[in-house]
């Protein structure tokens, strides 16, 4: 510097420096570091995105709630139609009617005739024993109750008897009126002339009073 002392006073510049209050000398024109990158703000604190976040909510709710009604309503609606308004069922081709069983047919009622003939048919047995062609022939014969035979027969008909038991019955009452051989006491139970049993009847008999 021609040997010469410069005297230097703040806000000089020399040989690209600047000369500061403190005394130092800084370059004026150099390299400066970089300026750091202004920092984005997140997406999230765009007022757009929020905007657009806010829609997207809105319209989620709205699809929970009221737009979930329609087709709900709609189903209800349905249903409740189909339990109104039940479809009428086509009859089926080909399908029978059903047929109602016969009612079966009641007895006709009886005739005094024939109600009086079973009671005096019903006091016979009582008091002795009967074979059933003996009966009838007792409750039609003229010297007996005289019935019409169609109710005599009637009659014996609509008892429940056991006809073994009677010509056991009558055999007693022979045996105990008379002594009777076996094939004797089986001829006057089965005899046309006798009671009439069956010689089936008269055997069973014979058999029960140990002849």
């Amino acid at each position: 510097m021609n040997g010469q002392t410069t005297q230097y006073k703040p806000g000089d510049i020399a040989n690209g420096h600047v000369l500061t209050e403190a005394g130092q000398w800084l370059p004026v024109a150099g390299p400066t570091a970089p300026a750091e990158p202004k920092a984005k703000k997140p997406i999230y604190k765009r007022w757009w995105a929020i905007a657009l976040a806010a829609i997207i909510v809105i319209g989620g709710i709205s699809s929970a709630t009221g737009g979930s009604d329609e087709p709900t309503k709609a189903k209800d609606d349905t249903v409740a139609a189909a339990v109104e308004h039940p479809k009428d069922e086509a009859p089926a081709e080909g399908k029978a009617e059903a047929v109602p069983e016969p009612k079966p047919e009641s007895e006709p009622e009886m005739t005094a005739s024939q109600e009086n003939a079973i009671k005096s048919a019903e006091s016979y047995l009582d008091m002795s024993g009967f074979s059933r062609q003996g009966l009838i022939d007792q409750l039609s014969s003229q010297y007996g109750d005289d019935y019409p035979r169609a109710d005599a027969i009637f009659a014996v008909n609509h008892l429940d008897v056991d006809w073994n038991a009677e010509a056991v019955e009558s055999a007693e009452s022979y045996l105990d009126m008379s002594g009777f051989s076996r094939q004797g006491l089986i001829d006057q139970l089965s005899s046309q002339y006798g009671d009439q049993y069956t010689v089936a009847q008269a055997t069973y008999a014979a058999n029960k009073v140990g002849l």
